[in-house]
């Protein structure tokens, strides 16, 4: 599936981009991305010795990156050194996708044709953008809007006051009353005189046979994509932001709310109102507990509570002591 079809896209050179770059192949960019999906025509970025591991193996000829990092990535890169590489990252995605930083309204809405969607239910006041796809015995609720280039799966049942943009969404899902998906998630890089919008030209992956309650916001990747694995379901009023990828089979209840970049793996449970912090990685099988606060990775088949989260054991020791 390719990457970034929801937005258009500015067909340039990399010595366009960087002028002093010193390679002798002026190829033209084929897109922007993370060091571990990066290949070799992609320009990509390494801010934090986090994903050092990643920038070790990148495939990447060009790497947005600092001094201090320089020497972690492979002799084959070429380093652009800058001294805040989420900045100089947003400058180069506006310049590529020049309108994937504003949710632009979607002036192709209309009604939909019974022609195009002749195996579909609607509700009314329903509308649909260009190029959207349906699949069969599908159901959208009323007042819902699926914008352009949506794709939506069979046995699907979408509720009343959905809006989805920049999806791609599996077979028998269902997603109820009110929820957003694909929005602009929240960043921004902080200047004196005025807040620099990073442009999100991620989208938001949604597997088989998940479940979306009421109200919630799932916003797309900034650079990846968001992801909703295969048979998890999600509380009413959930809070999923960019680029956070959720396993199969997982449980989130109610108010829970993921920052950005952060990793939950298959058969997690995670209790009402809990707040999991970003770029972290949180293993199979584990159990968060109703609000709890994780601010660190968390092994596979732990059990962790309160805030920062800990092992339910010295929890518990914790509450006695008091």
């Amino acid at each position: 599936m390719k990457s970034n079809f929801f937005f258009k896209k500015k067909k340039l050179k990399v010595k366009q981009i960087f002028p002093n770059l010193k390679l002798s192949d002026n190829f033209i960019i084929n897109d922007i991305k993370p060091l571990n999906s990066a290949n070799r025509n992609d320009i990509t970025f390494f801010d934090t010795l986090k994903y050092k591991n990643d920038a070790y193996k990148t495939k990447s000829r060009v790497c947005i990156t600092t001094r201090k990092l320089e020497s972690h990535l492979p002799k084959t890169t070429y380093k652009i050194i800058v001294d805040n590489v989420l900045f100089e990252l947003a400058s180069i995605l506006k310049k590529i996708y020049p309108t994937a930083d504003i949710d632009y309204p979607d002036d192709t809405l209309k009604s939909p044709s019974k022609k195009t969607h002749k195996f579909v239910k609607f509700g009314n006041n329903v509308l649909i953008g260009q190029n959207v796809k349906i699949g069969k015995n599908s159901i959208i609720g009323p007042n819902s809007v699926i914008e352009k280039k949506v794709l939506i799966g069979k046995n699907c049942v979408i509720g009343s006051g959905v809006i989805i943009k920049n999806t791609v969404i599996g077979d028998n899902v269902v997603i109820q009353d009110g929820c957003k998906i694909g929005q602009k998630g929240f960043g921004f890089i902080p200047q004196k005189l005025k807040n620099i919008k990073f442009p999100h030209i991620g989208k938001v992956i949604i597997r088989n046979d998940v479940e979306i309650a009421s109200s919630c916001t799932i916003d797309r990747g900034s650079v990846d994509d968001t992801i909703i694995g295969k048979n998890t379901y999600l509380d009413n009023q959930v809070h999923v932001a960019h680029n956070v990828k959720i396993g199969s089979n997982c449980m989130i209840a109610g108010q829970v709310g993921f920052a950005g970049s952060t990793f939950i793996g298959d058969n997690v449970s995670i209790g009402g109102q809990a707040g999991i912090s970003g770029h972290l990685k949180i293993g199979n099988n584990v159990k968060i507990g109703g609000g709890s606060g994780v601010v660190n990775d968390i092994d596979d088949g732990q059990i962790v509570m309160g805030y920062p989260a800990v092992s339910l054991r010295d929890f518990l020791k914790g509450q006695k002591k008091k």
